[in-house]
């Protein structure tokens, strides 16, 4: 999409310093951090949210796991333990209509629960 935020920064039209790219995906780290560790990861492919994916996005959904978990090893997370989300769609707070996931981790981060 001409006007997506992480379109243009996937397809290195925004500068940014990826801390992993491939053909299918881009990781880069959170501008507003949530914890020491805080990675974005998209994939290059335009997909909205979660909502929009479609059985054809299987095995990109499956990459992007795999690289976040080869990722929590680089930056030394894995051990401790580290969360991975992603949200869909206004009433979770996504915010850039273009699926990604975030990486967070580098300290306590509790039980998940409501506010």
């Amino acid at each position: 999409m001409e006007d997506c935020l992480f379109c243009k920064i996937a397809n290195s039209e925004i500068s940014c310093d990826f801390v992993y790219e491939d053909e299918d995906i881009v990781a880069f780290k959170d501008i507003h951090p949530r914890a020491p560790v805080h990675l974005l990861l998209l994939p290059k492919k335009h997909i909205a949210s979660l909502a929009e994916t479609t059985e054809a996005d299987i095995a990109l959904l499956g990459k992007i796991n795999f690289v976040a978990q080869k990722l929590a090893e680089q930056f030394n997370i894995d051990q401790s333990g580290y969360r991975l989300l992603t949200n869909c769609r206004g009433d979770s707070g996504q915010e850039v209509p273009h699926i990604h996931y975030h990486l967070i981790g580098g300290h306590f981060l509790g039980a998940f629960t409501e506010e």
